[in-house]
This record gives structure tokens, sequence and C-alpha cells, in this order.
């Protein structure tokens, strides 16, 4: 139910990589939109289901994250630099969707799925999954379950968000690969020196999704100074993309048909309130702010961080804007879960 680590053995990570590269086949022929992202995150979810051992290296991972952190970099400009005075208004509002989010789901959890009140409201938390764990797992709760609940509403949210997009009129099929003049290789080996090193600095500093943010600013330095131009290569970003998909599937590697029932129900009410929650919050941002509310939802849905920054860049949002309202989104439940639990740290001895 967590990542992989690097004890994987590399036969693993090449048939799991091999099964999201057919699911990707599937959804292009299908003409699904996003399909290097999408494919692979149901195939692999269906074979972790199955019973097949999936996952993928930790140093894959990475620099997966790496790439796609210098592509969402090099959208930065002056423009979107100064749209940051105006974001102040958005943080605000995030922190009271979260809050209607917790309260909401754990009012349902309880009364139709028989959670108990802490239960509820972790398996109810919108990301900070690791967070959430932690705290499940200290005081004694159900912790499959939580999983399970957080796991169905990641997978929901990147299959939801996409075609949500495109119901509100954004064109997503054709923009996969950013268009433009492609970095050089000169250039991008700096850049993800950079983005390591800067990964280390955040990874010290308990940043979530370090490495990815860490190549986001190096390349956005880079892009506003002038170092860096253009976009990063298609033979680059689809496969980072392919192995994010793959990523997401691996959450559902060892678990059960019948755990999966367990939760099913759970994870789809939960992502549905918050999904709701987060279109009113968005809607009131995106007319302060002139942002089609098609970017705002991305910024807003309660996803996991790293591919909802992806989709972001798909869906043409401005850069850092998603980025931003997520990073603040883990920022907030890392003070209201523990302060909603009556605890202080997930490492608080005890139960109140």
């Amino acid at each position: 139910m967590r990542w992989p680590n690097m004890t994987l053995p590399p036969l693993v990570t090449l048939l799991t990589l091999a099964v999201g590269a057919s699911g990707a086949a599937v959804a292009w022929a299908m003409s699904a939109p996003i399909f290097i992202l999408l494919g692979p995150a149901v195939a692999v979810s269906l074979a972790g289901l199955a019973g097949l051992r999936t996952g993928v290296d930790l140093r894959l991972r990475d620099a997966c994250f790496v790439v796609l952190g210098i592509a969402v970099g090099a959208g930065f400009d002056s423009d979107a630099l100064g749209a940051m005075l105006r974001w102040p208004l958005a943080f605000v509002l995030m922190a009271l969707v979260l809050w209607l989010i917790l309260v909401a789901s754990r009012a349902v959890l309880t009364r139709h799925f028989g959670f108990d009140g802490r239960s509820a409201l972790l398996a109810a938390a919108p990301g900070h999954l690791s967070f959430v764990i932690a705290i499940a797992a200290d005081s004694g709760l159900d912790v499959p379950r939580v999983s399970i609940v957080q796991s169905v509403r990641l997978l929901a949210l990147t299959l939801v968000v996409p075609f949500v997009a495109i119901a509100l009129g954004v064109e997503v099929s054709g923009n996969i690969a950013p268009q433009g003049q492609a970095m050089g290789l000169g250039t991008l080996a700096v850049l993800a020196l950079v983005s390591l090193g800067l990964g280390q600095v955040f990874a010290r500093l308990s940043v979530p999704a370090p490495l990815l943010l860490g190549a986001m600013v190096a390349s956005a330095l880079g892009h506003l100074t002038g170092f860096a131009t253009g976009v990063l290569p298609g033979w680059l970003i689809q496969p980072a993309y392919l192995v994010l998909g793959a990523l997401i599937g691996t959450r559902f590697s060892g678990v059960t048909p019948a755990l999966l029932m367990q939760g099913l129900g759970a994870g789809l009410m939960v992502t549905a309130v918050a999904v709701g929650v987060a279109g009113l919050g968005a809607l009131p941002v995106a007319l302060a702010l002139g942002m089609p509310l098609a970017h705002v939802l991305v910024a807003f849905a309660p996803g996991g961080l790293e591919t909802m920054i992806a989709l972001g860049v798909v869906l043409g949002v401005v850069p850092g804007f998603v980025a931003a309202c997520h990073i603040a989104r883990l920022l907030v439940l890392t003070v209201l879960l523990p302060l909603m639990l009556g605890r202080r740290t997930p490492a608080a001895e005890g139960c109140p």
C-alpha cells in the first residue's frame, strides 16, 4: 500500500512497466484523454487486484519526478510570477474547503459505512497519505481499511479530473507533450543536477515531494533567468507520465478483491464529497482571479500532489499555481488533522 522501495526485484519493475505500457496502448486505441497516464494507472491497478506483484524501483520513480518537475518549471515566465500576488485568496479558501471536506466526509463514513470517528477522519483526509497512515498505525486503527479508502480516492481522481476538464471545455487529448523548441541535452543535464541538489535540501526540510519541487524550482529559475529555454522533448516527458501512471496503480498491489470491496463504496463516496466541496470552493476563486474554472479545479482537486501537478501541465494551468495550492493543502492538513483528532503529532503516545 506504500510506494515501492529500492529492494524491489528488477523483474517486478519491468513487468509493471510492461503492464502499464499495454494499458497505455489500449487507452490510446480508445482515444482516452491523457492515455499515457490513465491507461497505465488502470492496467496496473487491475493487475495488482488480480494478484500480480507490482512496483516501480525508487530510483526510476525519482527520475520520473525530476522530469515532471522540470516540465512544470519550464512554463514559468514573468506573467506567472506576477500572478502570485493574487493567490492568497485561493489559499484561504483552500483551508476552508479542507475543513469542510473532513467534516462532511467523516459524517458520511460514520453514519453509512460503520467507521468510528477517528478512522473516518483519517480515511477522509484529502491527501498526505504517509502522514495519515502514520497516525492510523500509531493509534491502533484499521490501517488497511483507511489505506483502501485513500487509494480509491487517488485512483478515482486521476481518472475523473481529465473528464471533468473536458466537460468544462478544456482540450486535453493532444497536449501530452509540450509544444515548442526542445531543450538541449546540456541544459537538461545541468537542470537535472541542480534539481537533485535542491531536492536533497527540500528533503532535509521535510518538504513534500522534494525531488519534484526541487526540479520545478530549478527549471523555473533557469527559464526566468534565460539560462534554460524551450520545453522537454516528447521522448522524455511521455515515459515519465507512463511511470507516474504505473506508480498510481501500484497502490493496489497486494490488495485482494474482498479487501477492496470493503472500502470501495466508502472511497467513492469520500471522493464524491471531496470533489463537490472542492468545486464549490474553486468557483469563487476562478471568478476572483479571472482563471478558467477547470484550471482552478485541478489546483483544488484532492488528488495526489505529483499527479495533479502533472495534470496541470497537460491542462495548461498557470505554472506554479496548481503546485502552490497542493503544497498548501498538505501544509494545512499537517496542522488541521492533529487538531481535529486532538493530537499534536503522529508519534504522540496514547489516545485521547
